[in-house]
């Protein structure tokens, strides 16, 4: 077994709670813009001020409906600026945020507003208010509000509708409601996505995230602190990574942008020019793979090839010293010929981003710090509150998730299994005492449920996931995850989903990239018909080399034998991926059963 601590670098808090930062920030620098919004003629600022006295308009609205102190209140929406208004009105009256991603079927919607007992629900279009409404038919719900953000039908849109609604609240009686508040009020329960079984609520207080944040922003002060700081966030506030950054830069007087339009990301990106950015591997790998895909289209796909070969041994170098001048050479001659523009895709001012989620691979991390954009990569879960680990940007480990963040505490088991504790794990599952027992301890050591190691100064590296183990029938242990990633992370390919418990062999499911095998198609003069292209045999060809790089990091016995390209893409609004993008494994183990046994004839 081995352990390592962080020695905590300050105390925990015994008063105040999220909604200070407003305040902090109205009185020290009323003028500054805290958000940009997006409106129709581009991006436009909202000041300190400006957006303390619209949460105090919108929470004074949620008194006047009759939200008390610990009721829950649904958020239904895309990321967007309302989504940051409200959760902040929500925690300054002591309600507390219950976010729910606005793809989620009525059936998933009801059992989340059954279980969590809302009192309100604030969804962004009356399409998700017809949900909701459904949603009553499949569970008995608390529900007595629902809000719409985007007003229809002559109705005024929530924000401004709370507003009306609050006008009879004073301000004193406001301030009191908000002083309640302590570290220990609950501020949210972020539901897990749901990968196998219902899914459970996490419990998380202003303590957890004011812990977290203490830690976590002050670790990443080359981000949090610059004078021109600023970030656009584009993953699901639904998800506590986003969350986590939202109150990290409102706490830091970080500029905060939104968009949830992922198709013309890079178009944003461009106007926004954040400073650092933050996403899942899958968007670095999109990124990375468009860049590849633009540059064979253009006839520079040698050029881009040796470049990102260069960038690697780059990377490479600095963990191992310092490049040598044949290599500092080359790198300076593709700075300007390719990385530049790389760096432009992201907006020309991006100097960091953080991956979570999974893990991004190494080849990725040190391509894109040899471009000259770090990748940042910690280890977290919803009921961390996000990141327990991180790699501190000036010590690096690629490969790694990092190394724990001061006060927080990781342990590798005997069987190999990552715990931790510190102040940013959760109180438990709500209402749920029996699945609280089964993964936290009386002493506080959460089970993560992943398997780990941990070297001697502390740095995490995560090697599966515990229940997705795979045994084969030669009874060799099979982690899945790292060479679906591997496989992932070839341009033709979506996803990747490895079998074989219980089988004499590994074996693998692949989907294609819906757009990178359109250039593909139309650079090789194929049809784009996915069916077809699934079987062409020069396609299937440059699939299996991938699988080949793949199988290279591996055993013989751990490597995938056979696979099978299906033709079709796996989606979260298919039902197969979950909004953070983790494949429903059980799932896709049920719909494909039968190409699943083709691969064991």
């Amino acid at each position: 077994m081995r352990e390592y601590s962080t020695p905590p670098t300050s105390s925990t808090p015994t008063t105040g709670n999220l909604t200070d930062d407003l305040l902090r920030n109205a009185a020290d620098e009323p003028d500054r813009v805290a958000v940009s919004r997006r409106g129709p003629s581009g991006w436009t600022g909202v000041t300190a001020a400006q957006l303390l006295a619209e949460v105090r308009r919108t929470a004074k609205g949620l008194v006047a409906a009759g939200i008390a102190p610990g009721d829950r209140v649904a958020l239904v929406s895309k990321t967007r600026y309302e989504w940051t208004l409200l959760d902040y009105a929500i925690w300054y009256v002591g309600g507390v945020t219950v976010p729910v991603y606005e793809t989620s079927a009525a059936d998933q919607l009801a059992w989340l507003l059954a279980n969590s007992g809302a009192r309100a629900v604030v969804v962004e279009t009356s399409t998700h208010a017809d949900r909701v409404e459904e949603a009553s038919g499949h569970a008995e719900l608390a529900v007595e509000h629902v809000w719409v953000i985007d007003g229809a039908d002559d109705r005024k849109g929530a924000v401004a509708e709370l507003t009306e609604l609050g006008g009879t609240v004073d301000d004193a009686a406001l301030e009191a409601r908000r002083e309640a508040v302590g570290p220990g009020s609950v501020a949210t329960i972020i539901y897990t996505s749901g990968t196998t079984g219902p899914p459970k609520g996490c419990v998380l207080t202003h303590d957890n995230f004011l812990v977290e944040l203490s830690t976590a922003t002050d670790e990443l002060a080359a981000l949090f602190d610059e004078d021109d700081a600023s970030t656009l966030l584009f993953l699901p506030l639904a998800h506590v990574f986003a969350r986590i950054v939202q109150v990290g830069a409102i706490r830091k007087r970080v500029r905060l942008g939104h968009t949830a339009d992922v198709r013309h990301l890079l178009d944003d990106l461009a106007e926004f020019r954040p400073t650092f950015v933050l996403g899942v591997p899958r968007v670095f790998e999109k990124i990375f793979n468009s860049a590849s895909q633009r540059a064979a289209s253009d006839g520079r796909g040698k050029l881009f090839d040796r470049a990102t070969d260069v960038a690697i041994a780059y990377s490479r170098a600095l963990d191992a010293g310092r490049p040598g001048p044949v290599l500092r050479a080359r790198h300076a001659l593709d700075e300007r010929l390719v990385y530049a523009r790389l760096r432009e895709s992201l907006g020309g001012s991006c100097r960091h981003v953080i991956s979570g989620g999974a893990p991004l691979g190494e080849r990725l991390g040190h391509f894109f710090r040899g471009i000259g954009i770090p990748v940042i990569e910690g280890y977290g879960l919803t009921e961390t509150t996000a990141a327990i680990t991180v790699n501190p940007p000036d010590a690096l480990r690629i490969g790694t998730v990092g190394r724990p963040l001061p006060g927080a505490t990781v342990r590798v088991d005997d069987d190999g299994e990552l715990l931790v504790r510190g102040g940013q794990v959760m109180q438990g599952y709500w209402q749920d005492e029996a699945a609280t027992a089964a993964v936290l301890s009386p002493d506080g050591w959460l089970r993560t449920g992943d398997l780990a190691e941990i070297d001697a100064e502390g740095y995490v590296r995560v090697t599966g996931r515990r229940k997705e183990i795979l045994v084969t029938a030669g009874g060799k242990n099979v982690a899945p995850g790292p060479l679906e990633d591997r496989v992932r992370a070839h341009h033709l390919v979506s996803q990747c989903m490895v079998v074989g418990d219980g089988r004499p062999y590994v074996a693998a499911l692949l989907t294609l990239d819906p757009e990178a095998v359109e250039e593909w198609a139309d650079r090789h003069q194929r049809t784009r018909s996915l069916t077809r292209l699934a079987h062409d045999p020069e396609l299937v060809a440059e699939v299996q080399a991938a699988v080949n790089e793949a199988n290279a990091t591996v055993s013989k016995a751990e490597s995938i034998r056979r696979f099978t390209i299906l033709p079709v893409d796996w989606t979260e609004e298919g039902g197969q991926l979950t909004p953070s993008l983790k494949l429903r494994r059980h799932l896709l183990m049920r719909d494909f059963r039968a190409e699943i046994e083709t691969l064991y004839d």
